[in-house]
């Protein structure tokens, strides 16, 4: 095989010259595109963490460093190490306990109705109508709704003395009801409040998520003879299941969270304890109350992290039973 020699007079980069040079430079964008390749995504994602970081994870910690301490609201810069002498005290209150029991029944009797007229609004808007904006809008309308204009209106409607509600049911022969002051009717109240403030946001996830159901799955169960009704029991609901365990632990965690509603149902000092009797007092209002009105921010922020316990084991739950579902369904 014939192979070419360079001549004495070719040109060959002499070592150390431009060409090293060239190398080196070639070295240095090589290494530096692969730093950008690897730095980039954590670049990208950074300012998450740090916002999160500042504003959820040092506030959570520091809530736990305050909950194995005396501390009081009067003095801030003066704490006692307890260690779970708060969490020992609030297990031990009886209150404490009826917060618990009013937050998952006041949870449990807004969640369910609510969802399920969401489904049902959502598989109203699905079908073709007319000023279909419109409507989505409508019913988008109570969620743009500050909860405290909603609970201010609900309280006019729920009053025992010429309340908008008492004023209807007497038509009917009801007497007054004292809705704020009854064990299960004061729940009954604020639940209504949730169920107006948040089935329209439910409905419209819902609507999406049924929008994203391919068509073929509903024409062939027209063509096998499949009523609406079927259609829907059979096609959509299956397909939403993913959709309706997201919507049941937002839900969960919302009402684990309901604070304004039951303050502003009776306003002032009722308010506040949630109830001459206690009969509606959420879990946040419970920790309101050892924080900002007793000062004891020791037990309070032992409340926090008990309603973090309470959500974790929810959490768990609706996993086991996704998990359960989802291997029924295969």
């Amino acid at each position: 095989m014939a192979t070419t020699t360079p001549t004495r007079g070719a040109k060959t980069p002499p070592a150390g010259g431009s060409g090293a040079a060239s190398a080196g430079r070639s070295t240095w964008r090589s290494r530096l595109w692969r730093f950008d390749d690897k730095a980039s995504p954590y670049a990208y994602i950074a300012p998450f963490f740090l916002v999160f970081g500042a504003f959820g994870l040092y506030p959570l910690l520091y809530t736990g460093w305050i909950a194995l301490h005396r501390v009081e609201m009067t003095s801030l810069d003066q704490s006692e190490w307890v260690g779970f002498e708060n969490f020992a005290k609030i297990l031990q209150d009886s209150e404490f306990w009826t917060s618990v029991s009013n937050t998952f029944i006041i949870g449990v009797i807004s969640t369910v109705p609510q969802l399920l007229v969401a489904l049902g609004l959502a598989h109203l808007l699905n079908y073709k109508l007319r000023a279909s904006t419109f409507w989505r809008t409508v019913i988008l309308t109570p969620y743009a709704t500050s909860v405290a204009t909603a609970a201010l209106v609900f309280a006019l409607v729920f009053r025992a003395d010429g309340g908008l509600l008492n004023w209807v049911l007497s038509f009917v022969g009801v007497d007054n009801i004292d809705w704020g002051n009854g064990e299960w009717t004061s729940k009954i109240a604020i639940s209504i409040i949730v169920i107006w403030r948040w089935t329209g946001y439910n409905a419209l996830i819902y609507l999406a998520a049924m929008q994203a159901v391919p068509s073929d799955l509903y024409e062939a169960a027209s063509i096998d003879g499949a009523s609406r009704w079927q259609q829907f029991r059979k096609v959509t609901i299956p397909s939403l299941r993913p959709t309706i365990l997201f919507t049941i632990v937002i839900s969960t965690i919302g009402s684990m969270q309901l604070f304004g509603e039951p303050l502003l149902l009776q306003g002032g000092t009722l308010g506040a304890i949630g109830g001459s009797e206690h009969q509606y007092e959420t879990l946040s209002i419970y920790l309101y109350n050892y924080g900002w009105k007793l000062g004891h921010l020791g037990p309070a922020a032992a409340v926090a992290w008990a309603m973090l316990v309470l959500l974790l084991l929810i959490a768990l739950i609706n996993w086991i039973v996704s998990r359960f579902v989802r291997k029924s369904a295969a």
